[in-house]
């Protein structure tokens, strides 16, 4: 009489543990290490007693098991710089959530490949791409014109039309001023003036711009302490004059 032995194939050793934590309803992240490591090492045992060679990546997997089960087992904990005592299962219980998250990945990968090749594949691929270029072929269409599609058109390039022409624009203009343009004008006023009001300097040239490289220009001077100024009653009320002719008097 002779029986046989039949083991369930896994992928690789965390492919076993996931078993095991699955079939006796373990908690993942507090692991009992020792019943763990006992149920793969009498795993590994069988396949060697089947003539079975076992893979480097089972062997390191129970070496690790065997590590942290002997860690536990030592009176003084390990401790990390807080002074919080280091879990040995810890790295071990990472790298299972991390297969584990990966191998449902491949699963739902499996079933979407799975349900694509049970459809069936799209009929006369040929046929449909010859009707869909005559559709746009422009011979086709002429011969389909009528005087509504002309108007159609006809509005849409009125439509487009109106929208390019009522953009809105913006024009820069360039100013005939400077302010070393100012600064000559008002001296030379000067020349003629020994007293020149900044009213008589706005009435000679009443555009906006044209009043500020005026006011801009005054400012110049008098840092450069070519003219002084004298400020009067009301609104803009003031006078400038070279220094010179003040000196002078």
């Amino acid at each position: 009489m002779s029986f046989e032995i039949k083991l369930p194939l896994f992928e690789g050793p965390f492919d076993l543990l996931l078993f095991f934590i699955e079939r006796d309803e373990l908690d993942i992240h507090d692991i009992p290490i020792s019943k763990i490591t006992n149920d793969f090492l009498d795993y590994l045992h069988h396949l060697e007693q089947m003539n079975i060679e076992v893979a480097s990546e089972f062997i390191l997997v129970a070496a690790t098991l065997m590590r942290i089960k002997s860690k536990l087992l030592l009176p003084r904990p390990q401790l990390d710089d807080e002074g919080n005592e280091i879990d040995p299962r810890e790295e071990l219980v990472k790298h299972l959530l991390e297969y584990k998250k990966y191998k449902s990945v491949i699963e739902q990968l499996k079933n979407m490949e799975e349900a694509q090749i049970s459809k069936e594949k799209r009929g006369n691929i040929a046929k449909e791409v010859r009707s869909l270029s005559e559709t746009i072929n422009v011979e086709a269409e002429i011969q389909d014109l009528d005087l509504y599609k002309l108007l159609r058109v006809f509005q849409r390039v009125i439509e487009r039309y109106e929208i390019e022409q009522n953009k809105p624009t913006h024009e820069v203009i360039q100013y005939p001023y400077t302010i070393a343009s100012q600064k000559d004008f008002i001296v030379h006023e000067l020349g003629k003036s020994p007293r020149l009001a900044f009213s008589t300097v706005i009435e000679h040239d009443p555009n906006k711009i044209a009043v500020i490289f005026n006011f801009l220009a005054i400012l110049e001077l008098l840092q450069l302490n070519i003219i002084t100024m004298h400020i009067g009653e009301g609104f803009n009320n003031f006078w400038i004059e070279k220094l010179e002719e003040v000196a002078a008097e």
